[in-house]
């Protein structure tokens, strides 16, 4: 798992679709329409799972993973070790599921 060292380098779109390499996301159709708001936290969850070096984190963008962050469906070490790093994730109310 691989943590930001901050949001703002977050730099990914932020609209369009954004197709996905294979080491990610492991689907014969890897495109994600960022206009859906389900398919957006389909593919924030996705990368934030599976990114294995920083270069994997250049799909996400800063603002949005703060805006969806509440929504987002992840393991608990995962949204662990992201809420340590940032503590704008951490202020941020996460729903009981």
């Amino acid at each position: 798992m691989v943590v930001a060292a901050s949001l703002a380098e977050l730099c990914g779109p932020t609209e369009g679709v954004v197709e996905l390499p294979i080491w990610l996301f492991w689907h014969p159709d890897r495109r994600f329409d960022l206009g859906e708001p389900g398919m957006l936290r389909w593919m924030y969850q996705t990368v934030l799972r599976e990114a294995a070096r920083a270069e994997d984190l250049g799909y996400l963008n800063g603002e949005l993973l703060a805006a969806v962050w509440p929504e987002l469906c992840l393991p608990p070490g995962v949204r662990q070790a992201w809420a340590d790093q940032h503590p704008a994730l951490q202020a941020t109310p996460v729903p009981v599921t």
